[in-house]
């Protein structure tokens, strides 16, 4: 092996000198920002577990839990993508949440179908996937205003303005989905 100058810059002193350390700041859950993540990313799939464990839709028509859960989800995505620092973070954080509670919305709809049908969906699948499919076009809306607004020092401008602009394009997109 050759030693190259510089090669060492690349490697952390600890590992270098053999010993792995923890990081100085680790993240914990005593953070706030911490519990605005998790909060972002699960704000969807709570809301879908409550509505689909209370009153579960019957019809195949737009209810207010779509709504609701597309906009959870939208909102909650802008939410973690404004814990982020730095435009590319925030575009990816905003994402990132997004299709985590997309998925994870879309399972709880599946899982909690009360008939299993070959040639229809159950309304919980068709409502979850109508409110993940709205809330992820918000969230991608939400992730090209987000980049634009990560320099600001206010956590809330960076959340609540792409917030603003997901849960109004969730919001045109649902008609569009059930419009038949």
């Amino acid at each position: 092996m050759t030693d190259r100058p510089g090669q060492d810059d690349l490697v952390p002193v600890s590992v270098r000198l053999g010993t792995v350390v923890p990081p100085e700041d680790p993240e914990d859950w005593t953070r706030p920002l911490t519990w605005v993540a998790a909060l972002g990313m699960l704000a969807a799939p709570l809301v879908t577990l409550v509505w689909f464990w209370l009153a579960p839709p019957t019809g195949r028509d737009a209810a207010v839990g779509t709504w609701l859960v597309a906009l959870a989800l939208a909102g909650g995505a802008a939410a973690v993508g404004g814990t982020q620092i730095g435009p590319l973070r925030a575009f990816a954080g905003t994402l990132a949440a997004a299709l985590f509670a997309g998925v994870v919305v879309v399972l709880i709809g599946a899982a909690l179908a009360g008939e299993r049908q070959v040639e229809a969906a159950s309304p919980t699948v068709v409502h979850a996937l109508a409110g993940a499919v709205a809330g992820l076009v918000g969230a991608a809306s939400a992730s090209l205003v987000a980049p634009l607004l990560a320099a600001r020092s206010s956590r809330l401008v960076r959340a609540a303005i792409p917030a603003a602009a997901g849960c109004a394009a969730a919001a045109a997109v649902i008609p569009l989905l059930f419009a038949s």
